[in-house]
């Protein structure tokens, strides 16, 4: 094989990973795809070829920690494309503050600064930061590029990010910053391909996963997105609350007296369609079951996405179509259905078939406004940015 780019994503509990091959005279072509998952209980390594193929399937009972998933993706790489360079390292880094506004060839510097904001993305920063360290030590000489989520949105106008606090806490970088920046970078870049009629129009971007937001897109530039400060913000998720009253906050430290370890693990692991259902934080599973509980935190969960659609269009001023994207967005006809019946008002007529069979157009022909699925390349995305960044495409 041709020498190639690798691209991680770093989680608490899982590693994933994508090669990209760099043959001549053409762009980045996927030569394989996989993660390391279940790290620290029962981790095993899981990788498919661009066709989709499996290439590696084997439990690793020696991976105890990041740096272990990291060891065991450096020895699988070496059995498998033993002959080739690594050109470069692309990671998929949540939170780049208010500095950071595209991405960037990770320095010490850049490093150091990088782990300020951990306090702003504890549930991923961390993970994100540690990949590159560890990846630092085993390959020096090999240049690395952080690629942020929030980096997209900082096309907002002033007015969009402000968060209404005085002056001195706003210049600490208090502001609103907007996340899954590098999905909806992707879908904006597809968009003329892959729906021409809305490519230049007025687009509501639905990424419903485990984490979930919506952006407003314009032109193909980010407008708005629901997601703020944190990425705790806005849509109900999987164990994320979503927008909740800051004087609920409070009550929880004043009333309760909640530690602020206890309150950022309620808000990030304990809160969401898992706290609502008390059964599980899996779209997948809540779907299936028939309890009360788990019914009333999908009607949640479309309740905020619907509103959410509904504000969006507002500062849109209308919407010429909605895409949806994601983990639930790209899989879950249910979902998608009852987010666009409620969405009805917009002008938004679902195709029951289309919908059924995932699209990728999913309204009606006569729909004043369009609907999509388009599925997310986020690791596609990030292989670009560093290719461009390192002079390599």
């Amino acid at each position: 094989m041709d020498d190639y780019a690798l691209v991680l994503n770093a989680g608490s509990s899982s590693l994933k990973f994508c090669v990209f091959e760099r043959p001549v005279g053409e762009g980045w072509r996927l030569e394989a795809r996989g993660q390391i998952e279940g790290i620290g209980t029962s981790p095993s390594l899981s990788v498919k070829g661009a066709d989709g193929g499996r290439l590696a399937s084997e439990k690793l009972d020696s991976v105890r920690n990041g740096r272990d998933a990291l060891d065991a993706l450096a020895s699988w790489l070496r059995s498998k494309y033993g002959g080739s360079r690594v050109l470069g390292v692309g990671h998929r880094v949540v939170h780049g503050g208010a500095r950071f506004a595209k991405p960037t060839i990770v320095t010490p510097q850049v490093l150091a600064e990088l782990h300020e904001l951990v306090p702003l993305a504890p549930l991923h920063q961390p993970y994100n930061l540690a990949a590159i360290e560890a990846v630092s030590e085993r390959l020096p000489d090999v240049p690395q590029v952080a690629c942020f989520d929030t980096s997209f949105h900082r096309t907002h106008s002033p007015v969009v990010d402000l968060i209404p606090l005085p002056p001195d806490i706003r210049k600490a970088g208090v502001q609103r910053y907007g996340f899954h920046g590098l999905s909806y970078e992707y879908i904006s870049s597809v968009l003329a391909e892959a729906a021409p009629e809305i490519a230049n129009g007025r687009v509501i971007v639905a990424h419903l996963g485990s984490g979930a937001s919506l952006c407003a897109l314009k032109e193909g530039k980010s407008v708005d997105s629901t997601m703020g400060f944190t990425a705790v913000d806005g849509l109900c998720m999987g164990t994320r609350p979503g927008a909740i009253d800051p004087g609920a906050v409070l009550f929880l430290f004043q009333s309760l007296g909640l530690s602020a370890k206890d309150v950022e693990a309620l808000l990030y692991k304990k809160s969401g369609l898992l706290a609502i259902s008390g059964l599980s934080n899996d779209m997948r599973d809540l779907l299936g079951r028939s309890e009360p509980e788990a019914r009333l935190a999908i009607d949640y969960f479309v309740y905020r996405a619907a509103k959410e659609i509904g504000a969006l269009a507002a500062v849109l001023g209308g919407i010429d179509g909605l895409v949806f994207t994601a983990g639930i967005g790209e899989n879950s006809d249910e979902i998608r259905r009852r987010i666009c019946e409620s969405s009805a008002w917009l002008g938004i007529e679902i195709n029951a078939e289309a919908n059924a069979t995932g699209g990728p157009r999913i309204s009606t022909p006569d729909s004043k406004v369009s609907a999509w699925v388009i599925p997310t390349n986020e690791e596609l995305m990030i292989a670009r940015h560093t290719g461009k960044l390192l002079g390599l495409i």
